[in-house]
């Protein structure tokens, strides 16, 4: 099987139906920028700090090529990854691409309860966080909307809608549930 690619925005889910998707199935699971930290031995923050922007954004496309290279594999890329270089037209050639769409009011639900840990949007007001959200996801979608498949990832509230919309997206994408 090709890597399959989970692309959005942040708080959509990529990582928790990446770890679903894998307990049900089998199938390994790799967080992009899980891998990253582990190759380079640094946060994602820290290699912002000492590289910036355009520094970890090719350091994210060469792993992003490494790990194209696996089968057998879903990788939960950062919700920037789709947006810079060929990164989505990369992706869509070496595997397939999976956008999870999550309606902007879940995702501001989903950003409020854990902003803490994103620096991000660490000190955001909820009424900050919605317009810097719609503005990001706005300038986001011509990339996310490249992906050869979408799928909702609204239900992802508790652990019996985890395990269904990773059962449907199995089924989906036909990937044989172990038993």
């Amino acid at each position: 099987m090709r890597p399959i690619f989970l692309i959005g925005y942040m708080g959509c889910g990529k990582s928790t139906m990446g770890y679903a998707v894998s307990e049900l199935t089998g199938v390994p699971f790799i967080d992009l920028d899980n891998y990253i930290e582990r190759r380079f031995h640094l946060s994602v923050k820290e290699i912002f700090a000492q590289r910036g922007e355009e520094g970890f954004r090719d350091v994210e496309r060469r792993m992003l090529q490494e790990v194209a290279d696996f089968e057998d594999v879903i990788v939960a890329c950062g919700g920037g990854t789709p947006c810079f270089f060929d990164n989505m037209e990369y992706m869509n050639e070496h595997g397939t691409t999976v956008f999870l769409n999550t309606p902007i009011p879940r995702l501001h639900s989903r950003l409020m309860r854990g902003r803490h840990k994103r620096p991000l949007i660490a000190d955001k007001n909820a009424e900050e966080l919605m317009a810097f959200i719609e503005s990001a996801l706005a300038s986001r979608m011509e990339h996310y909307k490249k992906a050869q498949i979408e799928f909702s990832s609204e239900r992802l509230e508790n652990r019996a809608e985890i395990e269904n919309t990773a059962r449907e997206f199995a089924q989906l994408l036909s990937i044989p549930i172990k038993k």
